[in-house]
């Protein structure tokens, strides 16, 4: 399983939402923009506007790397006004697990799939 997805979970500080959304279209015209491994990239809100979901599949490891590059200080400035999570799903190389490995992220090998 060469592809790797993602969930990245986003509680919104309180009085950052709309910083929050900026910086997520800013994220999302990054992505359509520079990315060239990225396969979905999908963002939800909760209906009271305080958590987010984003549900992320790329290519591969080298992908995935690309796309933190790409995001690069508005990745970092959205990390600030948010409490986030990640689950990783698939066989991330080293390079990417250690890459990622500042961000806690839980990681899942693929045990069945079709």
């Amino acid at each position: 399983m060469k592809e790797i997805q993602l969930t990245a979970r986003a509680a919104i500080h309180k009085g950052k939402l709309e910083e929050f959304k900026l910086l997520a279209a800013q994220c999302m015209r990054t992505v359509r923009e520079q990315d060239s491994g990225t396969l979905q990239y999908d963002w939800f809100l909760n209906e009271a506007q305080t958590e987010c979901v984003v549900r992320e599949t790329y290519r591969d490891s080298e992908a995935v790397l690309e796309h933190i590059a790409n995001l690069g200080a508005t990745f970092g400035a959205i990390l600030t006004i948010c409490d986030w999570t990640f689950e990783v799903f698939g066989s991330p190389s080293p390079e990417l697990v250690e890459a990622a490995a500042g961000l806690s992220p839980k990681v899942y090998s693929p045990f069945q799939s079709m």
